[in-house]
């Protein structure tokens, strides 16, 4: 017997496509915000408001350790996250506007969850070796590992944020087409 509540009919397709054109939209201006806000704090305390700059240091502070040596500067002053950090986020924007290039939009089926471990292998060993003393890591590294990193998390994102729209208006739109 099929089960009747994964039974989607065939007008409704077009409409669930547009939705998640419409999430993927949102996502794009959410992560390209995130980034942006992180180079607002250098460019304001370079520009003498730090009544902007100093909260957002401080917010920052919270989830990067924003050690002056490990990030990039614009204008002379840090970026709100080190060089690491800045790259997960930069790699989310650009996981995010490359998806439809390879994966359909409203395509809500993940790939493989071995990817996203891969994708941490190369940031796990540029840290490891850069403990251990083996080698030092680069700003480019640490940028370009997390830039990996962020890209392999948006291909997991983006299907995630379709489907739960999907599944918030998914009966509701069934119940209108019937």
């Amino acid at each position: 017997m099929t089960d009747q509540t994964s039974y989607i009919p065939i007008k409704i397709h077009p409409l669930l496509r547009a939705q998640a054109i419409r999430v993927w939209v949102i996502g794009c201006a959410a992560v390209l915000a995130w980034v942006l806000l992180i180079l607002v704090p250098p460019i304001a305390k370079a520009n003498g408001l730090t009544a902007i700059a100093s909260p957002l240091y401080t917010f920052f502070g919270f989830i990067c350790h924003q050690m002056p040596d490990r990030s990039f500067h614009v204008l002379g002053e840090k970026f709100g996250v080190c060089s690491r950090c800045f790259g997960v986020y930069f790699g989310l924007v650009f996981g995010f506007l490359i998806y439809p290039f390879w994966r359909r939009i409203d395509d809500i089926e993940p790939i493989s969850r071995i990817w996203l471990f891969l994708s941490l292998v190369p940031i796990g060993v540029d840290w490891l070796l850069g403990v251990t003393g083996i080698w030092a890591n680069t700003f480019t590294s640490r940028f370009l590992t997390g830039l990996l990193l962020g890209a392999a998390c948006a291909t997991f994102i983006v299907p995630a944020t379709v489907e739960i729209t999907r599944n918030f208006t998914l009966r509701t739109r069934i119940k209108k087409a019937a």
